[in-house]
């Protein structure tokens, strides 16, 4: 397509992602026209529709790809669903963006990459923090190696209990792909590694609790050893019992120290520690509202042709180390990867 062309958009799925997060993003932008919107709920999704002048409801994904005019989609369905309807899109000649995770296990993603590969179309997987102003700041340290090699990484994201998914949502299935490790561990797990460079996977040890009993884990550990003596921890929960969420990454390296929430660079000059946390532009106060702004924006680029997207090989090593937390999980035991 020419790259002044207005970008047409399909968004599958119309739950709370696409309603508070995708779509209002793509009202804004004047380069994009949300040319459809789908749910197997067709009156939810004619409800969203309107709020948001799509200009075509469907019922069914299939529905929404035969239209010729679509360029691109956004798939917010549940996890389980992610690859397969990934796979129709490409296949019927659309971009993706995907919610992550791309698959709930690593033969699903692996099938997906194989469809983006012979469909010649791009395919992205939502991974916001990458696009966070501070996340990219860090990683341009680490990357320069201003902190000196990095030892250990470390991630949590702790929700509050008054916010667990409610009992009736699919992130309480885990024939879905729910659970806390699928929800909230794959996203800090993919920004640790990709922090820094996502260096191949060695041994991991996973500790995945189900308090309630309820049949899917609500609070998660895993400790993952990387090479190049590199260590990971990431610990995530939807039952914290406090007024406010809790985030948190840092990066320990051999003579320097970075942080997420909050912003926090320090490393050694002339035999001392000083401060060199960079100022962040304006505009990007709410990290978190600038993150999905620019990965809308850097998708967009993609399917115009400004830039090329290489495939997410990487999410193919991420979904491995999932398998491999279930695993460790069921064995009570370390796995060697």
């Amino acid at each position: 397509m020419s790259k002044s062309s207005m970008v047409e958009v399909g968004v599958v799925g119309c739950g709370a992602i696409a309603q508070l997060v995708h779509l209002p993003n793509l009202a804004e932008l004047e380069s994009a026209n949300i040319a459809a919107v789908c749910d197997v709920n067709r009156a939810k999704a004619a409800l969203v529709g309107e709020r948001f002048h799509a200009a075509n409801v469907f019922a069914s994904p299939e529905d929404l790809l035969q239209r010729e005019d679509i360029d691109a989609v956004i798939i917010c369905t549940p996890n389980n669903f992610h690859a397969d309807h990934s796979e129709l899109a490409l296949r019927a000649g659309k971009h993706v963006l995907c919610e992550r995770p791309l698959g709930t296990t690593r033969e699903q993603v692996a099938r997906t990459l194989r469809t983006a590969r012979e469909s010649g179309r791009c395919l992205m997987v939502a991974n916001n923090h990458r696009f966070r102003p501070d996340a990219w700041a860090l990683r341009r340290f680490v990357s320069a190696g201003e902190l000196g090699e990095i030892f250990h990484i470390h991630s949590s994201w702790q929700r509050r209990r008054a916010r667990r998914p409610r009992v009736s949502e699919w992130r309480m299935n885990r024939e879905l792909g729910g659970g806390v490790l699928m929800d909230l561990g794959v996203t800090n797990l993919d920004a640790c590694l990709w922090l820094v460079g996502y260096p191949t996977p060695e041994r991991l040890t996973a500790y995945l609790l189900d308090r309630d009993q309820d049949g899917v884990d609500d609070s998660a550990v895993v400790l993952l050893r990387l090479e190049g003596n590199l260590t990971c921890s990431v610990e995530v929960s939807w039952d914290l019992a406090a007024i406010k969420d809790r985030h948190a990454l840092a990066a320990l390296g051999a003579h320097g120290f970075g942080s997420l929430a909050p912003f926090v660079v320090q490393k050694e000059t002339g035999g001392k520690v000083v401060d060199v946390t960079p100022r962040l532009g304006p505009g990007t106060e709410n990290v978190y509202r600038a993150s999905y702004k620019r990965e809308l924006e850097y998708f967009l680029r993609a399917v115009r042709g400004e830039r090329m997207e290489p495939l997410p090989e990487e999410q193919e090593v991420l979904m491995g180390i999932i398998d491999a937390c279930y695993r460790s999980m069921e064995e009570g035991r370390e796995i060697v990867l």
